[in-house]
């Protein structure tokens, strides 16, 4: 087995901006159009003239496209492991990450971040108001279930007398939604079951976070080549409380009752995360596809997330045949942890600066011993925040943030020209841009 090593700061800041590249003739020509929707206009609305709300006035986004997907949707979601899709990247693709990626700001928006609230680390709307009081409107999907993950770490007795943000074990993490508009049912090609989860919020969740060691996660699996996962994802995705059921619980009850509700129907179930959100679908699509007999078509669209797992755990969920789609800032640093040791996969980029470091026997059996090997999982889109920033610095947060992502995805073309002309829009947050080394 060879292993590679990776820094987890692959790049050297550099006091003098890079230069911008000329500008791509063939991206230029693509046209976008910024007049906010009336009234009534029904979203998703055509991508040529209509604009997604997503944030302030000077954060917006095309919506997808209303052209049906009925012939296209299973390439879309992995059929044939997006061959030909990513470079360049597809309209239709583009347009269907973008369109999960607004699901997952809504489970962002309907969380309470205000520690001093005495709803903190709640959903804030009701199942029948999240989608539409956090700006997805007229998605055609309606939220069916509530969604929240546990921490198995114990408390402290003296954490009583600590603020309440700090006690939080259990939080609302996202939701299930099902598409119930027959005219969005007919243009997607199916009956689409979404599940949103998102980032790290609460102190217990980034104190799981640094739970970074593999552990088994199939009871009946304890070998020790069988698949393993991070320790702190798999954590907040098995435990329960008195107050709250597991999140695996969760979801395999709400999955199972849809799918018997919609079994005479084509269904799809799509799972999209974001950070820590991304690392749970990842674990939520292998525990469904192990446990619900007859699955439909199951695939992952995710953004910024860590690695989750080891080699046998993607060859188990390569088996299964769950598709699974990163979306990487190349820049984010998140995506590069936990783990100083990951083995390669040939299905996966890696960088050109990547150094290989040929480990002898012993020390390779120390590190696997260790449970630090992690394996790279799924087909990548490999973005990067050098293309939509002009300056010589930059926001770590910046890189990471799923707004990033999605204007990234919005403005990325291809390898060899990624990014338009249109989407040069400036980060508000960013200051500088590295270099690589």
């Amino acid at each position: 087995m060879r292993l590679t090593f990776k820094s987890l700061f692959s790049f050297k800041v550099t006091a003098s901006p890079p230069q911008e590249p000329p500008p791509c003739r063939p991206c230029s020509a693509i046209s976008q159009k910024t007049s906010k929707p009336t009234k009534g206009t029904r979203a998703p609305g055509d991508w040529e003239r209509l604009v997604l709300e997503l944030g302030d006035d000077h954060n917006r986004r095309p919506l997808p496209s209303t052209r049906s997907l009925s012939n296209k949707w299973m390439d879309f979601h992995g059929a044939k492991n997006w061959e030909g899709l990513l470079d360049p990247l597809d309209d239709g693709l583009r347009g269907e990450i973008i369109r999960y990626g607004s699901f997952v700001e809504a489970a962002y928006k309907s969380f309470d971040f205000d520690p001093s609230s005495p709803t903190y680390a709640s959903c804030r709307y009701t199942k029948s108001s999240i989608l539409e009081r956090s700006g997805v409107h007229r998605s055609g999907y309606r939220v069916t279930k509530h969604l929240h993950a546990t921490s198995s770490i114990p408390l402290p007795r003296w954490i009583e007398r600590m603020p309440r943000w700090m006690q939080v074990q259990s939080s609302w993490v996202g939701y299930v939604a099902v598409c119930d508009d027959e005219k969005e049912i007919s243009r997607l090609g199916r009956r689409d079951i979404v599940i949103a989860l998102r980032g790290t919020a609460t102190c217990l969740e980034w104190l799981e976070n640094l739970r970074a060691t593999l552990t088994h996660c199939n009871s009946d699996d304890q070998k020790d080549d069988g698949p393993m996962v991070e320790t702190g994802v798999q954590s907040l995705y098995s435990s329960s409380s008195i107050m709250s059921p597991s999140l695996q619980q969760l979801l395999r009850e709400e999955i199972v009752r849809l799918l018997r509700m919609y079994s005479d129907e084509p269904l799809s179930l799509t799972i999209t995360g974001h950070s820590l959100g991304a690392s749970l679908a990842i674990l939520a699509a292998y525990d469904i596809k192990t446990t619900i007999k007859h699955s439909p078509h199951l695939s992952v669209i995710s953004f910024g997330g860590p690695r989750v797992g080891n080699r046998s755990f993607r060859q188990h969920l390569e088996e299964q045949g769950t598709k699974i789609l990163r979306i990487v800032n190349s820049d984010d640093i998140i995506t590069k942890v936990p783990g100083f040791f990951v083995e390669e996969n040939d299905d996966v980029e890696h960088e050109e600066d990547d150094h290989v470091a040929h480990l002898t026997g012993w020390i390779q059996k120390h590190v696997t011993d260790s449970r630090w090997v992690y394996a790279n999982i799924g087909h990548e889109l490999r973005l990067s925040s050098r293309d939509l920033l002009k300056l010589s610095s930059i926001n770590v947060a910046t890189c990471h943030d799923l707004k990033t992502y999605l204007d990234l995805v919005n403005g990325f073309v291809s390898s060899s020209c990624p990014l338009r002309a249109s989407a040069s829009r400036m980060l508000k947050k960013a200051t500088t841009i590295p270099s690589l080394q």
